[in-house]
């Protein structure tokens, strides 16, 4: 089975992608590559480092960029979204901190940006969205990140409280691997592998 490097090192990222993408002919392989997100777009940081996973590996690759942009902040945090603080723990609290004397609800946006790169290949970019809005509590245990705080208000919980099946039903990055997949590039790539 050909491989397909995703160029994360976050496990919960990973695990999303291997549910995602099976069926699809590949085995998602790990392969962080310690790019800076110095990009000032989704799209600048997913490119980044899936070029960067393919000029060292020579294989097909995923990079992502992900974010949350609350329209209370003007869009903020967006693709600085982990850079907020140290840890989860202090981005989340850093970001409804600012939202303190802000009247609810806090409408939110989560943005997914997915690249495709293989070598000799033009880097192909899917995005995908979910609008929600934040609540002050933490609930639910499940998923990374912001996905705590993230309500759906169609599905009546936090992206927390949902398995993996459910939020990769309603997910931002859940949408655009369904475009990628759409688009028909990785059933290509898997027969030009063959």
């Amino acid at each position: 089975m050909p491989e397909l490097l995703v160029a994360t090192g976050n496990a919960g990222k990973l695990g999303e992608y291997r549910t995602l993408l099976a069926g699809t002919g590949f085995e998602v392989v790990p392969f962080p590559t310690g790019v800076a997100e110095l990009g000032q777009t989704y799209e600048e940081n997913a490119r980044l480092k899936a070029e960067a996973a393919v000029a060292a590996a020579r294989r097909p690759a995923l990079g992502d960029d992900t974010g949350i942009e609350v329209e209370a902040l003007g869009g903020f945090p967006g693709p600085r979204a982990a850079r907020l603080a140290p840890t989860q723990a202090e981005r989340t609290a850093a970001l409804l901190e600012r939202l303190r004397d802000t009247p609810r609800p806090w409408r939110a946006r989560f943005v997914c940006v997915v690249a495709l790169a293989a070598p000799g290949a033009e880097t192909l970019l899917f995005r995908g969205e979910r609008g929600g809005e934040l609540i002050p509590e933490w609930r639910g245990t499940v998923g990374f990140g912001y996905d705590p705080v993230f309500y759906v208000p169609e599905a009546g919980r936090t992206f927390g409280e949902m398995d993996m099946e459910e939020k990769n039903r309603w997910s931002h990055r859940g949408a655009a691997v369904r475009r990628l997949l759409a688009s028909g590039a990785l059933d290509g790539l898997a027969q030009a592998r063959r």
